[in-house]
C-alpha cells in the first residue's frame, strides 16, 4: 500500500491528460463521481489539496469539494452549484440503484 507521500507525489506528477475528461465534466455538470476520476477514497482523504492543484493546472479554476456516501461512493462537486446535502442524496440514489441493477 502506498503511503501518503507517495500518493501526493503521484498526484503532483500525474499527466494532465488523465484528468481532462473529469475537468470537462466538472465544468459542464459541476459534479463527477469517483468512478470517473483517476482517484479513490485514499486520495480524497490524504491529498485533496494536490488534487485541487492538479485540476487547476488542467484548467478547472472553480471551488471544489468532495463528499462520500457511507464509504461506498465519492463525488467531487462545485459547491457554488451544488449543496453538499444534494450531492449526498444523489450519491445515496446512485449507490442504491447500483445495488438493485445486478439483481434485475
Amino acid at each position: 500500500m502506498l503511503d501518503v507521500l507517495q500518493l501526493k507525489h503521484r498526484v503532483n506528477r500525474m499527466p494532465l491528460e488523465r484528468v481532462r475528461e473529469m475537468v470537462d465534466e466538472l465544468l459542464l455538470e459541476g459534479i463527477v463521481t469517483e468512478s470517473r476520476t483517476p482517484f479513490n477514497r485514499q486520495h480524497f482523504n490524504s491529498c485533496f489539496a494536490e488534487i485541487e492543484a492538479l485540476l487547476q493546472r488542467a484548467g478547472y479554476h472553480r471551488q471544489l469539494d468532495v463528499v462520500g456516501y457511507q464509504g461506498l461512493a465519492y463525488a467531487l462537486f462545485d459547491p457554488a452549484r451544488w449543496e453538499a446535502v444534494e450531492v449526498l442524496r444523489w450519491l445515496r440514489d446512485f449507490v442504491e440503484e447500483a445495488h438493485i441493477q445486478p439483481a434485475s
